[in-house]
């Protein structure tokens, strides 16, 4: 299901109530992969009381069974009490996005970029944890491994853009020119990172690629990112 079509039925099925639809990530920032990726999409209503969720409900697990995640629901007094909380997510969205629908209310919002640096820490620390977790239940098979990288590298990709707002006021909307921007400041290596988009483009095959060392220099990379975050908040900078 395109994001026209989903537009569509989200007007039928709540024709009073929509404020704004807003087309956001990839397919927005210039580096959407086709059919292998996703499309991201933010609603915002009048209320999201159980009858408006009930009346978008069955388009949504349409959109959602096509292989895209479920809408984010707000309302517009809502979204913007979520920018001191979402700073990463919103300022992205602000930065780069496309109105399929009603009012631009993504544009208006003031974001205070005081909390980024610690959402940025807490979110890599996260899903570092939850990487580690994951590779426990792998058993260290290699395109299960493979695919924990891959499963995981867009989200690692967006908070690293996010980390490259702290050493840059413009950041490249294309994840990995963010990526090569980042690692102008820091010291590692992006080849990680191609490989594993390769093999989430499949053009490189997990037989092909000794995995588990791959995974090795992923972790470290990413605990690089981590350390350097870190020590730009101690820095009081």
């Amino acid at each position: 299901m395109k994001p026209e079509k989903l537009v569509e039925e989200l007007k039928q099925a709540c024709p009073t109530g929509l404020k704004s639809i807003v087309l956001y990530g990839s397919a927005t920032a210039g580096d959407h992969a086709g059919k292998r990726s996703d499309y991201n999409i933010l609603v915002v209503t009048n209320d999201l009381g159980i009858a408006t969720l009930d009346a978008l409900s069955k388009s949504a697990a349409k959109w959602s069974q096509a292989g895209n995640p479920a809408p984010l629901l707000f309302t517009e007094d809502r979204l913007a009490q979520a920018t001191d909380v979402f700073p990463i997510e919103l300022l992205d969205i602000r930065e780069c996005h496309k109105i399929l629908y009603g009012e631009d209310l993504v544009q208006r919002l003031e974001i205070d970029t005081k909390n980024l640096r610690l959402e940025i820490e807490h979110e890599l620390r996260g899903k570092l944890i939850k990487l580690r977790q994951s590779y426990l239940l792998t058993g260290g098979k290699p395109k299960a491994v493979a695919g924990l990288m891959v499963s995981s590298l867009s989200t690692f990709l967006v908070l690293f853009r996010a980390s490259l707002r702290l050493f840059e006021d413009s950041v490249p909307l294309p994840k990995f020119e963010a990526l090569s921007a980042l690692a102008g400041h820091l010291d590692f290596d992006v080849a990680v990172f191609t490989k594993v988009q390769q093999l989430k483009g499949g053009s490189l095959k997990p037989k092909d690629v000794a995995v588990s060392e791959l995974f090795n220099t992923y972790l470290k990379t990413i605990e690089c990112v981590i350390d350097a975050v870190d020590a730009y908040i101690h820095k009081g900078e």
